[in-house]
């Protein structure tokens, strides 16, 4: 480590601290502060190389740190952590000894480590640096992020899939009131987002009330609307939602769920690194999402031309004409399922119309290739659990993911022979 770049930041601290401009003295030391956090995750290193921590009883380097440094356990894991970033990315390591990034803009470099990979950010490693040089820790982390979701995709549809597997929802009575609490998956979230902004709206630029009172009193007009006029007898009037998708992303999406409809039990077919989908409101989604959306008759998906990187604002397609299926086909599909799910053993009776060959590859409106499936055994279907192949006249049959055939078990009947 060059101590130079440290100590001049320090010297112009100590410089600053005599002079009468306040402005120039907080700039000062937090640059000094930033080398000198650097510098000593730098110290943290040798240490951690030469283990000369176990000199002092301590048998980690974190506990260490907490010992000799008085940190607590998260400012230790966090000090600790950034050793790995200032080892391996010189150019990060350069800027944060002389005090021009802070070690939250490192932490964000350390992320990038773990959850993109050391090869890509060392190939994009002075890019980054320039965005830390210019802008904060939030937008360094926005700009990692989104080489995440460009170069990990299926890691999108893991975060779905996590989420739908502990979403939660209570409303529990409390002395003062109601007690609301749980945890949304990315869609129904999205939905009760969308609901919440569009009635929590300011009335004018005179309204004065804060976000939380007119969320409340939006929901409560909302409510309100909904027992005075009655509940919708099937799904009522959904919010729209928009997911906004480049033509080469919902093209490889599109291959990586037929691979994986196609050859059950086996890993799926590797997204390429493209520019993921978007659902407005909540950012970047996965190939197995995005095709949920495709096929929910709902959504509306757009594809959007691009021009040398740059996006533009030109419609090329909004979905084709007869994509929903209309009210008849719909009574159809129900009749004939008499009101239950499609899926053997399942007994949910609301249900979503979903077309057998997927819309997005090519597959038609047609009565036999419309099935009817509850919201549950539809999200297992586009999380890749379920699969469904045949028609209405033949049959169709259902398979798990590792292709184990699920058939409708026969009622047993207790009619007495006369």
């Amino acid at each position: 480590m060059d101590p130079e770049p440290t100590i001049d930041a320090m010297r112009t601290a100590a410089q600053a601290l005599r002079s009468g401009d306040a402005r120039e003295r907080a700039r000062a030391i937090q640059v000094a502060q930033d080398a000198l956090d650097a510098a000593k995750a730098l110290a943290l290193s040798e240490l951690q190389i030469s283990r000369d921590h176990e000199l002092d009883g301590a048998s980690t380097l974190n506990a260490w740190v907490r010992n000799e440094l008085r940190l607590n356990a998260g400012q230790a894991t966090a000090l600790v952590r950034n050793v790995s970033a200032l080892d391996e990315l010189s150019l990060v390591a350069d800027a944060a000894t002389a005090g021009r990034i802070s070690a939250a803009h490192v932490r964000v470099f350390v992320y990038g480590i773990r959850h993109v990979s050391l090869t890509t950010m060392r190939e994009f490693e002075d890019v980054f640096v320039t965005v830390a040089l210019e802008h904060d820790p939030g937008e360094l982390f926005e700009a990692v992020k989104h080489l995440k979701d460009v170069t990990h995709p299926e890691d999108l549809d893991d975060a779905w899939e996590k989420g739908m597997d502990k979403e939660d929802f209570a409303v529990n009575a409390v002395p003062d009131g109601w007690h609301v609490h749980g945890f949304l998956g990315t869609t129904t979230g999205a939905k009760l987002k969308k609901v919440i902004d569009s009635v929590s709206a300011p009335h004018d630029a005179e309204d004065t009330r804060t976000g939380s009172q007119r969320r409340v009193q939006g929901l409560d007009h909302l409510l309100t609307s909904i027992l005075g006029n009655g509940l919708p007898s099937d799904k009522g009037i959904k919010p729209h939602m928009s997911v906004f998708v480049d033509a080469d992303t919902l093209q490889a999406a599109a291959e990586h769920v037929q691979h994986a409809d196609q050859h059950p039990g086996y890993l799926p077919k590797p997204m390429p690194p493209v520019e993921p989908a978007t659902l407005a409101g909540h950012g970047a989604i996965g190939p197995n999402l995005l095709m949920y959306f495709a096929c929910v008759s709902d959504f509306t998906a757009f594809l959007m031309k691009t021009d040398g990187g740059t996006r533009q604002a030109q419609v090329l397609n909004a979905g084709r004409e007869r994509y929903q299926p209309n009210q008849l086909q719909r009574r159809s599909v129900i009749a004939r399922q008499t009101g239950v799910c499609a899926t053997p053993s399942c007994h949910h009776t609301h249900l979503e119309i979903h077309h057998v060959i997927w819309w997005s590859l090519g597959g038609t409106t047609d009565l036999d290739l419309l099935v009817g499936l509850c919201s549950r055994c539809h999200h297992l279907l586009h999380r890749g659990r379920l699969h469904i192949a045949g028609n209405a006249a033949d049959g169709f049959t259902f398979t798990t993911r590792s292709g184990r055939p699920l058939r409708r078990r026969r009622r047993t009947s207790f009619v007495r022979a006369a």
